[in-house]
């Protein structure tokens, strides 16, 4: 089991009430981090189901379909949860529990099952590129309140897709009209041309942790290095924000942090 670091950790919420985000440096150290991937590893090869792969998405850059050359690269690997003792471990730990506490203010929080919860991957040759979107817009809940975690376990920059954020973004409530029908912002307006030149990109080191609130708007390019990049990626709420019955966010129980 992944041990937790005992240093008390500042968590800047008045930086991410502001920006969105908040990135906390070294969350995991070299020993856990060494450790939660070589679980990766070894659900990557040989590639580990249930998965979803850059043919399935459809975005731009990705393979047409899975009998296509680079078809069978996988996007992410799903219920990372459920899959092993060791992920579960780290996403349900006391010191992320308590840095999602101390964001939302509450008592108690949990990690779904039912959204990210996977491996995400960005191979090169075959990685897609990702428009910008909300991730509230895949979810369904009492309040769009939820905070996704992204822990790197190698450098993610631009050359290989690395996330680019708006800052203050998750403040805005654009017309419906300004995003298309898939829910990605429509880069053919000048309006939101205006809004993409404001975007940064989030620069990460192995084992450092993204915060991101739901309502941030994200993107991220396709892979052009030599390497896979590889991230951990859960999404956690308040125990009272509940997901709405009958919808897709409802379909697993979620879990508690301690």
């Amino acid at each position: 089991m992944v041990s937790e670091q005992n240093a008390p950790l500042a968590v800047d919420s008045e930086q991410f009430e502001r920006d969105g985000y908040l990135v906390l440096r070294q969350f995991v150290g070299l020993q856990a981090l060494q450790e939660l991937r070589a679980v990766v590893d070894a659900a990557l090869t040989p590639l580990l189901a249930p998965a979803e792969f850059e043919s399935d998405v459809g975005y731009p850059g990705a393979p047409a379909d899975r009998t296509v050359e680079g078809g069978a690269t996988p996007r992410r690997l799903l219920h990372a949860l459920s899959r092993n003792s060791v992920l579960r471990a780290f996403a349900t730990s006391r010191r992320l529990g308590d840095c999602i506490r101390s964001l939302l203010g509450v008592p108690q929080v949990l990690v779904s099952q039912s959204h990210h919860n996977c491996i995400m991957t960005k191979h090169p040759g075959y990685s897609s590129r990702t428009g910008w979107h909300q991730d509230i817009r895949y979810w369904s809940f009492d309040r769009p309140a939820l905070i996704s975690t992204w822990l790197a376990f190698g450098s993610e920059t631009l050359a290989n897709g690395g996330l680019l954020v708006i800052p203050e973004s998750h403040r805005l409530d654009l017309d419906r009209g300004r995003l298309d029908a898939a829910l990605f912002l429509r880069e053919d307006l000048a309006a939101n041309r205006a809004l993409i030149e404001r975007a940064k990109p989030v620069l990460l080191e192995a084992g450092d942790l993204l915060l991101f609130h739901c309502r941030l708007f994200h993107a991220a390019g396709a892979n052009r290095s030599s390497e896979a990049k590889l991230s951990l990626v859960f999404t956690c709420h308040a125990e009272d924000n509940h997901a709405i019955p009958g919808t897709r966010s409802a379909h697993y129980p979620a879990l508690a942090l301690a």
